[in-house]
């Protein structure tokens, strides 16, 4: 009997979700049974499956106890459920910077002007967030306290970083890791506009392509995810990496994001093998 696999998504990512179309095909064309699911559906039996990928769960950020509960209680999940609990609360910079990695500086929850770092403009959301929802980008420290002080009256927690010229012109470096080895990368254009506010319909699709990443950006990559075994002891390797790199002041590439819960991972933009690569990884995963 072939391995079953599940890859799991939400209502909407089964939709939306362009990497499935891609990633389901060939997962079965390599002789696995795959089911494409939500994670929320009552009737899937998660013990009958020899491996569950989490992939386009994008309504984790309001279901979030939910959310983690059920990873908890699927046997074989990838990534694991002690990555998911780490990384879908972005208060894991934190972490990051204390290993000593480049991390877009950021203070959590301020409440004054002096808090706020020197720039001329600022970027607000939460820490749990998907889909850059509730985000916003400000030049007045009055509207930027604002954002936050209504991210806080909700009981969240907001976070608030110098937002950086350079990416109006570089964009984002979206760097793909599969099986813990480097795939591609990605180029997103910039996706929050000065004076707008927030928006929940913001789509960044429409201004994606590959790119070849220079040897920094290869070499800061690789260290974030070198980082996270011992940042969550025990886990299981991750499948799947996406690790969003901005350039700084100088120029040199810090972190933006460590994406291991459920990143897009580009695959209609990939070059030739990152489907291959992502197979092979499944595959590695069931015989782990």
């Amino acid at each position: 009997m072939s391995p079953r696999v599940a890859l799991v998504s939400s209502e909407r990512g089964l939709r939306l979700d362009p990497d499935l179309p891609i990633a389901a095909p060939a997962l079965r064309q390599a002789g696995l049974a795959v089911d494409v699911v939500r994670w929320d559906d009552a009737a899937v039996d998660w013990a009958d499956h020899d491996l569950a990928v989490v992939r386009s769960c994008w309504d984790y950020s309001w279901r979030l106890p939910e959310f983690l509960g059920w990873a908890a209680s699927v046997p074989r999940l990838r990534n694991a459920v002690e990555l998911l609990r780490w990384n879908t609360d972005k208060t894991h910079l934190r972490d990051l910077a204390r290993a000593g990695l480049p991390v877009v500086p950021t203070v959590w929850d301020p409440t004054e002007a002096g808090q706020l770092p020197d720039a001329p403009e600022w970027v607000v959301k939460p820490s749990v967030s998907a889909g850059s929802r509730d985000t916003a980008r400000w030049d007045d420290p009055a509207a930027a306290l604002a954002h936050v002080a209504e991210l806080t009256a909700a009981g969240r927690t907001a976070m608030l970083q110098p937002y950086l010229a350079g990416v109006d012109t570089a964009g984002e470096t979206a760097m793909l890791f599969l099986g813990g080895r480097f795939s591609h990368a990605v180029r997103k254009g910039p996706l929050l506009r000065r004076g707008e506010g927030v928006r929940q319909d913001r789509n960044s699709r429409g201004d994606l392509r590959a790119v070849e990443p220079t040897a920094a950006q290869r070499e800061l990559a690789e260290a974030a995810l070198d980082a996270v075994p011992a940042l969550v002891p025990g886990a299981a390797p991750p499948l799947y990496a996406r690790i969003d790199l901005v350039p700084g002041p100088a120029g040199r590439p810090v972190l933006l994001e460590l994406e291991l819960a459920e990143p897009s991972l580009f695959l209609p933009q990939a070059p030739a093998g990152a489907v291959a690569r992502l197979v092979r990884s499944v595959e590695d995963a069931i015989a782990a």
